[in-house]
């Protein structure tokens, strides 16, 4: 048997932007399914928003994630049947949100893809199927978001929009976690947690005033 992650003991609170960094391997995929309830630890508890949701039901799980958890997954899990707008209404939809297509819209205006709303996925680039992810996460409003190397398939400029966008959302009180191999987007981070196989290595918050954006470079 593979202990995918071993030892891990962390505390986040709300408001924290939150970077994981390791090589492909290291487990931060396991920490942020973890998190966010799709996988169950073999030992050991994880607590959330108040509750303890390790040794849970599949029922409880599936209304903790629904209530609570935004994801933004590495290989966008978009619906290709469903238009850009249409993916972003449902993840709003499935969060109880009760103005989806007020919010679809606006979500997506902020990752710039206005112009794109009725667009299917297989007639969009990765980097603007990513953004659609992207915009279907925030627009659920839950007060934890996990994001699964987010700026992966976007180009540079792109990538900056979406960091500003991710330290907003923080700095509105979501816990903002960010798996990452990108080194430079955890100098704009409040927190650093490093992995190395399957280890926490390293955990940290960052001191003093963040880099702009712009001073970035990947």
């Amino acid at each position: 048997m593979v202990t995918a992650l071993e030892d891990a003991h962390l505390e986040i609170a709300a408001g924290e932007f939150i970077v994981v960094l390791g090589a492909s391997g290291s487990g931060k995929t396991t920490l942020l399914n973890l998190m966010g309830a799709l996988d169950r630890p073999s030992s050991g508890e994880i607590t959330a928003v108040g509750r303890r949701i390790s040794g849970a039901s599949s029922q409880e799980l599936a209304k903790y994630r629904r209530e609570n958890v935004s994801f933004i997954f590495q290989t966008f899990n978009l619906f290709p049947a469903l238009t850009a707008q249409e993916n972003v209404e449902f993840g709003a939809n499935v969060a109880g949100g009760q103005k989806s297509t007020l919010a679809a819209v606006e979500m997506l205006n902020l990752v710039g893809l206005g112009h794109r709303l009725a667009h299917f996925p297989h007639s969009l680039s990765g980097g603007e199927q990513q953004r659609v992810a992207i915009a279907r996460a925030l627009a659920t409003g839950n007060p934890i978001l996990l994001a699964d190397e987010p700026t992966g398939e976007l180009d540079f400029r792109t990538g900056l929009q979406i960091l500003e966008l991710l330290q907003a959302q923080a700095a509105s009180g979501r816990a903002v976690i960010v798996v990452t191999h990108n080194r430079e987007i955890a100098r704009v981070a409040d927190r650093v947690i490093e992995l190395s196989s399957g280890r926490i290595v390293g955990d940290h918050r960052v001191e003093g005033s963040r880099p702009d954006l712009s001073d970035l470079h990947w």
